[in-house]
């Protein structure tokens, strides 16, 4: 029996192991991966680094915890350089299962926001971030198409209260603020549908600036927006976390999560290859053992 007839008849329970130990190995390791930017990450961070203080960034999060790996190193990522740069944030979370965790996600960095950092040689100092002053959380309804739309109107139509049960009207931040056209952008960061309802009836209707945070397998189908011209920016997966952090001077959880992630697609790479020469080779043995 050759090495490739072994590995064909090896017990897959012994690759899932192998990988488990590359990918303890990758994270333990502490090596630092290169990112290489690409321009549809850039295009995202440079258009937010470069509104004035004051101006209002709608963040979108809709997705579940089953996304959280790849998508939550985004949201922190695109939350805390808004908050540095003195930029306000509404936030929703129209998928069903995303209003908690959302909420988690605006404690923490909120939480984080109290220290002195300093991001790409400029010192920012620790503030406190208030909310219903520098945020508002308008939190879940369902049926997210007709909550899209009807916000295109007025935030007040779907959402007269935020998340927390306090009317809009009396949130220091709101007032003024009636609709999309009172937003420099939004910022889908979604692992579902939702997102062709923010192309189709958000972007497609009302003509605001659109960007995406997407899940690995999702990014690649939205690139002919891209194009298009419909949306200015694509983070995908957690490369496109990464890139993000790595241009906000930022580190987190997804070039952190990079140690792991890179080893393993090397090793599944690796065993793909191998299974598919393994096959190859040992089809035709049986092919000229029947002749």
């Amino acid at each position: 029996m050759n090495i490739f007839e072994k590995m064909m008849s090896l017990d897959r329970r012994w690759v899932f192991l192998s990988l488990l130990i590359v990918c303890v190995a990758g994270y333990a390791s502490k090596s630092e991966t290169p990112i290489l930017i690409n321009d549809e990450v850039k295009s995202i961070y440079n258009f937010i680094d470069e509104l004035p203080a004051g101006e209002i960034v709608f963040v979108a999060i809709d997705y579940d915890p089953n996304a959280l790996a790849e998508l939550h190193p985004m949201t922190y990522a695109v939350m805390e350089h808004c908050f540095r740069k003195d930029l306000k944030v509404i936030f929703t979370a129209l998928s069903q299962n995303g209003p908690g965790m959302a909420d988690l996600a605006i404690r923490d960095i909120t939480d984080s926001l109290k220290f002195d950092r300093t991001y790409n040689g400029v010192e920012y100092k620790g503030k406190e971030i208030v909310n219903g002053v520098d945020y508002t959380f308008l939190g879940y309804k369902p049926y997210f198409a007709f909550i899209i739309l009807g916000m295109g109107q007025d935030f007040r139509l779907q959402f007269p209260t935020d998340y927390y049960g306090t009317p809009l009207d009396s949130l220091p931040m709101m007032q003024g603020v009636l609709n999309y056209d009172d937003v420099a952008c939004v910022i889908d960061i979604s692992a579902g549908n939702i997102t062709d309802a923010w192309i189709t009836y958000g972007q497609g209707k009302y003509g605001f600036k659109l960007a995406l945070g997407l899940t690995g397998v999702m990014a690649a189908d939205f690139y002919p927006y891209l194009n298009s011209g419909q949306i200015f920016g694509i983070m995908g997966g957690m490369l496109g976390a990464a890139q993000y952090e790595k241009l906000a001077d930022n580190p987190g959880l997804a070039i952190d999560g990079m140690r792991v992630q890179v080893p393993a697609h090397i090793f599944i790479i690796f065993f793909i290859l191998m299974g598919n020469v393994g096959f190859i080779v040992s089809r035709r043995a049986k092919a000229r053992g029947g002749n």
